[in-house]
């Protein structure tokens, strides 16, 4: 009893205080039924960003989601323009802040535990001359988005260099800055170092050569008067997800595919979207009505196979647009291999075929991307990496840990005892990861073949199976 009044007294302190300054008063722990979790956040691929079938997709979204199923309540996700958020974080009612925010000026907003390390960098356009020290920012004028930390690191160097200026982007996202940039319409933008990466795979042009801060942590804001025991279980959550892998993996998921393409091969990838793509599209798109996966994710396999070309052979005679072998064309059935509507529809077939030979229960987008691995060393050796997998306590359903196992079915010790024998496992997952980017920049430069499709959890779209589900990353 003597515990229960200890805290009524101290909440109430904290109210008192709140009314005192001005503060909000702060929302009421979450409780199912009573009090959702409620989270401010803006869009962006690493925050919230939402695809044309209403799938929902973002570092921080997956987190947050993580936490409330760990508190056992929904979340009532805010998401506002970087003008509005900056407003809100100060004057709102919320749980979280979750917007890639690091912890602020304001001495009296609280914040969790870090997240992940990042830095601010300056993105230029390649044709521009580069920009080397923060000296050469004077007479500049640089954009960023409102209330982020990149405007205010902006802010505290004008206060050092002179001429330098600042103008703030009220709606929209990172990458339609960048694209902007890309276009030329502005000089330079003020981006997050760790979005670098994956700003480059839509804006090939852009260059960032200049730092423009040292290193700060990623983290929630949580108000300036946190409720202190949903406070005690954020700093649990994220302590346990740190140790157990699964921050690793989250992680893996947004940026582990990001740094393989090279400026060349995002280059040529976006010149023949616009002029081979258009040719070949019906057929990606008939594959999807007959598999039920995305037509996207075909033409990035597709690309990658072969680069588009319906005549491409291998010195291993594998052929056509979706590279397949003389044995799978003959199991599904393909009279030519080098004809594009049969190896297109063949080779999604030949994909769904293997994904559904992996256990139902495998999440997404995990099971797909094992698939597109099986495509590619064949399903008997992806069996045989699965049960290596199992053997060295790694989970052969995360291709977090499979994109590591993969690679030992070239080695000896490890081969030798397998009935399939020797692969090349490294490709196979060099071979994923380069789809995974592709996929991803479709997704931005072309439609999907309907939005009417059911939004579900999940990321990837599959009719072979019902529920249709679509991929986010």
């Amino acid at each position: 009893m003597a515990r229960f009044n200890s805290l009524v007294a101290f909440l109430l302190t904290l109210l008192l205080a709140a009314c005192d300054r001005g503060w909000p008063v702060p929302l009421p722990y979450p409780t199912p039924g009573k009090q959702n979790l409620v989270v401010l956040t803006r869009p962006g691929p690493l925050t919230y960003q939402l695809d044309e079938s209403g799938s929902i997709s973002g570092l921080e979204y997956d987190l947050v989601n993580g936490l409330a199923e760990e508190l056992g309540v929904p979340v009532k996700f805010n998401v506002l323009s970087p003008g509005e958020l900056s407003r809100q974080l100060l004057n709102g009612s919320y749980h979280i802040a979750a917007s890639w925010l690091s912890p602020g000026s304001n001495p009296e907003m609280q914040s969790g535990p870090p997240l992940f390390k990042t830095y601010d960098v300056l993105a230029q356009h390649e044709a521009s001359l580069p920009l080397t020290s923060l000296d050469q920012l004077a007479g500049k004028t640089v954009h960023a988005l409102a209330g982020t930390r990149q405007a205010a690191t902006i802010r505290r160097l004008m206060e050092k260099i002179p001429g330098l200026q600042l103008i703030e982007i009220g709606q929209g996202d990172v990458i339609d800055l960048l694209e902007a940039l890309g276009e030329q319409k502005i000089s330079y933008v003020a981006m997050d170092g760790k979005f670098a990466d994956i700003a480059n795979q839509y804006v090939p042009s852009l260059r960032t050569t200049l730092p423009l801060s040292s290193e700060a942590p990623v983290v929630w804001w949580l108000g300036p008067v946190p409720n202190p025991e949903l406070k005690a279980r954020i700093e649990a959550y994220l302590e346990r997800i740190r140790a157990d892998g699964t921050l690793a993996r989250l992680e893996e998921r947004y940026f582990g595919h990001v740094r393989r393409l090279q400026q060349d091969d995002v280059e040529k990838f976006l010149g023949h979207i616009k002029t081979t793509l258009p040719q070949l599209r019906k057929h990606f798109l008939d594959a999807e009505r007959q598999t039920g996966i995305d037509w996207r994710l075909i033409a990035a396999l597709a690309w990658q196979e072969s680069h588009w070309d319906p005549f491409a052979t291998s010195y291993t005679n594998v052929r056509g647009l979706m590279m397949l072998t003389e044995e799978t064309a003959d199991r599904l059935g393909v009279s030519n291999r080098l004809d594009p509507r049969e190896s297109v529809l063949a080779g999604a077939r030949y994909l769904n075929m293997i994904r559904n030979s992996l256990p139902h229960d495998m999440p997404e987008p995990d099971r797909t991307w094992l698939a597109i691995a099986g495509y590619n060393i064949g399903p008997g050796h992806l069996n045989a990496a699965r049960t290596i997998g199992k053997q060295l306590n790694a989970d052969p359903g995360a291709w977090y840990d499979m994109k590591r196992v993969l690679p030992l079915l070239a080695k000896p010790k490890y081969y030798s005892r397998l009935k399939s024998g020797r692969a090349r496992g490294g490709e196979a997952v060099i071979m994923v990861e380069n789809i995974r980017s592709y996929y991803d920049i479709l997704v931005r430069n072309a439609p999907p073949l309907t939005a009417a499709i059911s939004p579900m959890d999940g990321k990837i779209g599959m009719r072979g199976e019902a529920p249709e589900l679509r991929l986010g990353r």
